[in-house]
């Protein structure tokens, strides 16, 4: 659980980035009709929850900075008893001010004519420019008169890419709820007939555990289905001999795991698979082993290229020198994706690479990601050795950056070839 003093302090981070007369508005994300009167499971806008902890719809946060000093607003809405017979408890005003630190709460009915009254003296604008409320036209309208007008969710996304002891723990939480569902997966992958079935065995662990939210849509890719990357259909049979990719995490008060694993469907991996899959968790185990403050991702991005162009050499999926064939991206075919991405409140953190200048970021202490080498290899694809094709492998793992190094938060999920029989057999 993360404590309001944190909220608040990281509030007071932000605000000291704000140019002096200015006010800044984060809006919560609204409740998305699915067909008439029902909706789509409601979650909060990430950068809201980041700095407010306030899971409620229909609500907005407002810094005014004035004088060198700023005052945090918190427009939420109203008790209704009618409104809230249908659609729950709401904290209203009166605890919302017991609640949370801010200067003021104030309904959202409100919102519109108090923000006139900050707008007194001010001379610069921050909000989100990919929020489509109301309201958040009524900023746009402003913005076009201010002198200067920024987008919010940059600073708030920059301070996402460090993670408290408070994240780290709500995210290893996470992991340990992951762990549990694959672990399961792999005891009933040889019982069970269609992907759909492992699908629905995780995501019962998950609401079992109080995760009551996947972080993505579980893929379950059995076979061939693994060469597709995004693979969500999940509606196959399983077939014996095959390999199962499943690329599965939840979410935990909000901060999601990320974790995949490639099994035999059987329980046991033929020796081709065998050799391709530990080619890829080779580079896996490599790529982790680099991990440390102060190294680039585009340097783990390249040594993981080289180690799995070589790999595939070596098993006779490519052919030729391994510096020309990188160089002319042919491993590409093999391996599009990246190694990995920044992981927190959304399974993919929307923090920067880069900076400002466009320079790219080191990795710090307190930053997770995830290291995620793989390998496709389509059914149909005539130019690799028969006993590989229809092949598809992912090994990925959550990885914390440390002051001396990394923790791989996700070690003590079965995956080594051995890990994995014994629990499948």
């Amino acid at each position: 659980m993360i404590e309001e003093n944190e909220y608040k302090k990281r509030r007071d981070t932000l605000a000291k980035g704000f140019l002096n007369n200015s006010i800044s508005v984060l809006f919560s994300a609204v409740y998305q009709t699915r067909s008439n009167d029902t909706e789509f499971p409601f979650r909060q806008n990430s950068n809201f929850y980041y700095m407010s902890g306030f899971v409620e719809d229909n609500s907005t946060l407002v810094f005014v900075k004035k004088n060198k000093k700023t005052k945090v607003i918190l427009f939420v809405q109203k008790k209704d008893k009618l409104k809230e017979l249908w659609t729950g408890k709401r904290l209203g005003i009166k605890l919302a001010k017991k609640r949370f630190l801010v200067d003021g709460v104030y309904a959202q009915e409100d919102f519109v004519e108090k923000l006139k009254e900050y707008m007194s003296g001010i001379t610069s604008i921050n909000y989100d420019f990919n929020s489509y409320t109301d309201k958040a036209k009524v900023l746009h309208k402003y913005a076009k008169d201010m002198h200067s007008y920024s987008n919010i969710s940059k600073p708030i996304e920059q301070l996402r890419l460090l993670k408290s002891p408070a994240e780290i723990a709500l995210i290893k939480k996470a992991i340990s709820v992951t762990k549990e569902a694959h672990h399961k997966a792999m005891q009933l992958s040889s019982q069970t007939q269609y992907e759909y079935e492992l699908q629905a065995e995780i995501e019962y662990i998950f609401k079992k555990n109080a995760a009551f939210s996947d972080a993505y849509t579980s893929i379950v890719a059995g076979g061939n289905a693994a060469n597709t990357l995004h693979y969500i259909s999940n509606d196959k049979p399983l077939v014996q001999g095959d390999l199962i990719l499943i690329d599965a995490g939840c979410e935990y008060e909000y901060y999601a795991s990320d974790v995949t694993r490639t099994i035999p469907v059987s329980g046991k991996f033929s020796e081709p698979q065998k050799e391709l899959y530990e080619m890829v968790l080779g580079v896996e185990l490599a790529i982790i082993k680099m991990i440390k403050p102060n190294i680039k991702r585009s340097k783990l991005q390249k040594k993981s290229e080289k180690l799995l162009c070589a790999g595939m050499v070596e098993l006779g999926i490519l052919k030729g020198d391994v510096k020309k064939l990188i160089k002319k991206q042919k491993h590409k075919k093999y391996y599009p994706h990246g190694i990995g991405h920044w992981m927190g409140i959304d399974v993919h953190d929307q923090a920067p690479y880069k900076d400002e200048t466009g320079k790219e970021l080191l990795l710090q202490s307190g930053m997770v990601m995830t290291i995620e080498p793989g390998i496709y290899i389509d059914k149909n694809d005539t130019t690799v050795p028969k006993k590989y094709r229809g092949i598809g492998i992912r090994i990925e793992d959550d990885i914390l950056v440390t002051e001396d190094g990394h923790e791989n938060l996700s070690a003590s999920i079965a995956k080594s070839v051995k890990e994995i029989e014994t629990l499948s057999l």
